[in-house]
């Protein structure tokens, strides 16, 4: 017979489970209440709440004159406006029509569709973007209460000159959260300083999507403006006299204080291109005709501007005179081999000065017997080649060979005969375009300048180690070149005093110079300048794969006839 517990100990028992269960609720209450307050009201928050990012408003990049390079510009979109209807009414179509003709866009099935479920949700898409003025005066004047009518605005990148110095104000890229961020030059090395500050936007919506209220939570910071030595008017000059159709660079720089006047890359780029989404094809074409690479800080032969500095070590050590006399038969034996010189059938009896304005490579041959090639690399060194300039932008640090260098890049000694060819500026050398400028700004400032690109950036000078003598020979040599040698070109221009040094650097065999244009010789023109009372200025050109020095050398007649223009 089944037994029957005592009402009293049931009674105990029933209230023994409550008050577990009890406990256990109560414990369970508290881990959901006080333990995880913050993760379930942040979640709660999420069903009313949607925080914005507001984009803040990018810094400008200025010329040393104040001239805008880069700055923002207002957009404006049309938005729909949904406002809560489940399907798209017919005075809505008719409404959508009547957009459409104005903006001239086309409204396919997919979008009509997408536009009836941001009516229903409450949300906004853009219809129509970048209206110009007359459009967006046609829309509020026929719209101005319309609920469905939405107007927004936001602010994009803008390059008043287009491509011009591209290669220093780079470019943005563009973000799926709208966000940008620079991939090249200013815009890049100076991104944290121009991006600015984010705000944030906090809005309550209801049940449907509706939004209700909006509250700024954070104010958004502009980002710092900054200047740069680039003066946008010479920039200019540079950019119209270099063709498009060769690729190099131009350069003009202040010798005295490292300024960067004007600064040309070719081929060059717009960057507004990369604010909207490009095509494949246009991305490909971009980067087979390779419009990124800055040339003015890409390494290259420097060819017969070399001899510059193969003169100084040899002035400076006795192993010629200034007014020492030279025959040029057209070439040099030497090792049972002949070097030739640039001119084959030879110059025939001249002097040292004569010999560098006529850039004859003979009497660099019988140098390059003498000298020794760790004295070379020791006086390029002292005209800062071999090594960085300490830009803004990383710039190669080019080659200044030695034995040690040799032996360890390439695993072998080094043999006389190279020496001859590093005297004319050729074998392993290779130097920037940079590099150089600064180098010939030393010979009439006595220092080698940083080169600045910033106005901020300190000055910096370095005292070039070479006689006054030595410096007072290059300076005549140049002032040679111009008047009876290689420049003779720009010498028909008056009122500039203008000292100068041309180059032809080969890149490969001559037996291949018939094969393809890309086996010619680099043509290079550099100069110290000046005109009337002006303060004086370095300029150089360099021209891929020219085949002749005079390509450059009238792209500088060109320059300095629309620098009078200018000045």
């Amino acid at each position: 017979m089944y037994h029957v517990p005592p009402l009293d100990k049931r009674i105990r028992s029933i209230t023994f489970i409550m008050l577990c269960t009890l406990f256990v609720i109560c414990l369970r209450l508290f881990y959901l209440q006080i333990t995880w307050t913050d993760h379930y009201a942040h979640r709660g928050e999420k069903n009313f709440l949607r925080i914005q990012a507001i984009p803040p408003r990018r810094g400008n990049i200025y010329d040393c004159n104040g001239h805008l390079m880069a700055t923002n510009r207002p957009v404006t979109h049309l938005v729909w406006q949904g406002t809560g209807n489940n399907m798209l009414s017919e005075e809505q179509h008719t409404l959508l029509a009547h957009l459409a003709s104005i903006t001239g866009a086309r409204f396919i099935s997919h979008e009509v569709w997408s536009i009836a479920q941001t009516e229903k949700q409450y949300k906004q898409l853009v219809i129509a973007r970048d209206l110009p003025l007359h459009q967006l005066s046609q829309i509020t004047e026929q719209y101005p209460d319309n609920p469905n009518v939405g107007i927004t605005t936001h602010f994009e990148r803008y390059y008043p000159y287009g491509s011009y110095a591209s290669h220093v104000v780079g470019y943005l890229s563009r973000q799926v959260d709208s966000s940008s961020y620079g991939q090249m030059g200013l815009e890049k090395i100076c991104n944290d300083l121009l991006k600015g500050q984010e705000g944030s936007l906090v809005k309550t919506i209801n049940s449907t999507g509706r939004n209700i209220a909006e509250t700024k939570k954070h104010e958004s910071l502009a980002g710092a403006n900054i200047y740069t030595t680039i003066d946008i008017d010479l920039q200019r000059i540079a950019e119209r006299v270099y063709p498009e159709t060769h690729a190099g660079c131009f350069l003009i720089m202040d010798p005295e204080n490292g300024a960067i006047r004007a600064m040309v890359s070719r081929p060059t780029f717009n960057p507004s291109l990369f604010l909207k989404p490009i095509s494949y094809e246009t991305w490909s074409e971009l980067q087979h005709k390779k419009p990124f690479l800055n040339r003015a800080i890409n390494p290259y032969p420097p060819g017969s501007i070399f001899k510059l500095i193969t003169i100084s070590a040899a002035l400076e050590h006795g192993l010629l005179h200034s007014d020492q006399l030279w025959h040029c038969q057209g070439f040099v034996e030497f090792a049972g081999r002949k070097y030739w010189c640039n001119r084959k059938w030879g110059h025939g009896a001249l002097n040292t000065i004569q010999a560098m304005a006529q850039s004859c490579n003979v009497l660099f041959y019988e140098l390059g017997k003498k000298i020794d090639i760790d004295l070379l690399a020791l006086y390029a060194h002292r005209f800062g080649l071999g090594e960085s300039t300490q830009f803004l932008f990383s710039d190669s640090p080019g080659i200044v060979p030695s034995r040690e260098w040799k032996m360890k890049e390439k695993g072998e000694r080094w043999w006389p005969g190279e020496t001859l060819s590093v005297s004319i500026g050729q074998s392993f050398l290779l130097t920037t375009p940079l590099q150089i400028a600064r180098m010939i700004g030393s010979i009439f400032t006595g220092y080698l300048a940083k080169p600045r690109i910033l106005m901020q950036e300190p000055v910096e000078q370095t005292p070039l180690q070479l006689k006054s003598s030595t410096i007072d020979f290059l300076q005549r040599s140049m002032r040679f070149v111009v008047t009876r040698g290689t420049g003779k070109r720009v010498s028909v221009i008056k009122d500039i005093e203008i000292y100068a040094k041309t180059s032809t650097a080969q890149m490969a065999d001559l037996s291949k110079r018939k094969l393809s244009s890309e086996f010619l010789e680099h043509a290079w023109f550099v100069a110290h300048f000046q005109y009337k009372e002006k303060k004086p200025l370095v300029f150089l050109i360099l021209v891929e794969h020219a085949g002749t020095s005079q390509v450059a050398s009238q792209i500088a007649k060109n320059f300095l006839i629309a620098f009078k223009d200018y000045a």
